[in-house]
């Protein structure tokens, strides 16, 4: 299992236990912060819920965390879900109903919530009131529920798929942007110290470098170093340590894994535009996988581009596997990168 997609119990709590308790502790997304700062402090001297927001972004850059900052900022209860969790409309009834004035429901994956849920949340968040049906048909009755009034958090990695009536009613809309290595940097080395491992200065920036401007790839990372660096009886991770850790894990100069070398080839090899399902096929690999997870790294690093007809490798994706353009190894360099015969 690569580190991108290692999702144990124990992953889970280690991200949970490092996450930041307050906007103060949050580091990165400055504009975001600032915005949000300023709606909670604006709401909270009204005495008011804080508008719905709407989060998006590639996964791992904070939605989830922001969310519990928003409900900690407000003195306020949340009450976590996710869009495929609420396949019905009970089961959004039975949800909002249990939400006091001003909580904060957090939606992860909202982009995944039935139409028909969808629908029923419109007077949710309007009007703080939902109609149940009783008898479905033409003569059929249905009865209103009065609701208290609550925040609704949405966070999507596909907001495009949101329809424009829903996205409409968040007050807040907001892009979490992949991470500047510097701010990468902070957070290692703040985790490090909470995990009584200090990283050294160029380790920590060496780690930044392949995390792929994500926090939580960064973090899971830096529980892998401490392993090495446990196990080597070190006092801290230095950059020998990471090195040879990030080795272990197929993780390149660019951050990529076993699986974004193999989508690259398979690209080259094809050695034509490819869409998502011939793509999915070719690595075996699910669609939304590579729409989520790998492709948006490898388009902001330049290894892949979208054409009208679909995805082609670049040059830089040549050069990176060490291949030339006809895809055969290069003679001149004498050695291929790191992981490009894997």
């Amino acid at each position: 299992m690569t580190a991108l997609g290692a999702s144990q119990d124990d992953d889970r709590d280690f991200d949970r236990a490092l996450r930041p308790t307050s906007f103060d502790e949050f580091v990165g997304q400055d504009r975001i912060r600032e915005n949000l700062g300023i709606a909670i402090a604006a709401a909270r001297q009204r005495r008011e819920p804080l508008d719905h927001v709407l989060f998006s972004g590639p996964p791992g850059l904070g939605k989830t965390t922001l969310s519990h900052l928003i409900a900690a900022g407000m003195g306020a209860d949340i009450v976590v879900t996710s869009g495929p969790a609420l396949v019905a409309p009970r089961d959004l009834v039975g949800t909002l109903s249990r939400l006091q004035r001003g909580d904060v429901l957090f939606v992860d994956e909202i982009h995944r919530l039935p139409r028909v849920v969808e629908e029923y949340l419109y007077s949710a968040m309007e009007d703080q009131a939902i109609d149940v049906v009783l008898d479905p048909g033409p003569s059929g009755r249905s009865v209103r529920i009065a609701l208290e009034a609550f925040t609704l958090v949405g966070a999507t990695t596909r907001e495009g798929m949101l329809t424009g009536a829903f996205r409409s009613r968040f007050g807040l809309v907001e892009r979490l942007e992949p991470y500047p290595d510097k701010d990468l940097e902070v957070i290692l080395r703040a985790a490090a110290k909470r995990l009584g491992m200090p990283i050294e200065t160029l380790a920590a920036a060496e780690l930044a470098r392949r995390s792929r401007g994500v926090p939580r790839i960064a973090l899971r990372l830096l529980r892998r170093m401490r392993d090495v660096a446990q196990l080597a009886a070190a006092n801290a991770i230095d950059l020998a340590t990471t090195r040879a850790g990030l080795t272990r894990l197929g993780i390149d100069e660019l951050g990529l894994e076993d699986m974004d070398r193999k989508l690259l080839r398979a690209l080259i090899e094809r050695a034509a535009p490819t869409g998502i399902k011939t793509l999915a096929a070719m690595i075996e690999e699910a669609e939304d996988t590579i729409e989520d997870v790998f492709e948006p790294h490898l388009l902001r690093i330049g290894l892949i581009a979208r054409t009208p007809q679909g995805r082609v490798a670049t040059a830089r994706a040549f050069e990176h596997l060490g291949l030339d353009q006809n895809g055969r190894p290069r003679r001149a360099t004498g050695q291929l990168p790191f992981g490009a015969g894997s």
